[in-house]
């Protein structure tokens, strides 16, 4: 079975390093972008799993980008987030539970009460 690959779209450094180790250390490869731009590339070009999208990037908007990535891969779960902070570790454990149970969503709720 193939690793997972996340596509995680987050313009701070400091950010984005917290969130690819945290990614890495549940079992996902981590395609790291900084600008909308750049993630839709990767989006187009790179298999994904599954996205985790900050809502505030340079370039535009993170709703702007999850609307022109569902357009492009419709079928891929898109995350959409505002900053990091000490929600952060249960986004990240709803999302990895959504891409792990994606075709029974109700697991996810039973994995998140474990």
């Amino acid at each position: 079975m193939s690793i997972p690959k996340v596509l995680c779209v987050e313009n701070h450094p400091e950010y984005m390093g917290a969130l690819k180790y945290m990614l890495e250390a549940a079992g996902y490869e981590v395609m790291p972008a900084t600008t909308g731009e750049q993630a839709l590339q990767l989006l187009s070009t790179v298999p994904i799993d599954g996205v985790l999208l900050e809502d505030d990037l340079p370039d535009t908007t993170g709703s702007s980008i999850r609307t022109e990535m569902k357009q492009i891969k419709p079928d891929v779960p898109v995350l959409l987030f505002t900053g990091i902070g000490s929600q952060t570790p249960f986004l990240l454990r709803f999302f990895d539970a959504y891409l792990r149970n994606c075709q029974r969503a109700e697991a996810v709720f039973e994995d998140l009460e474990a």
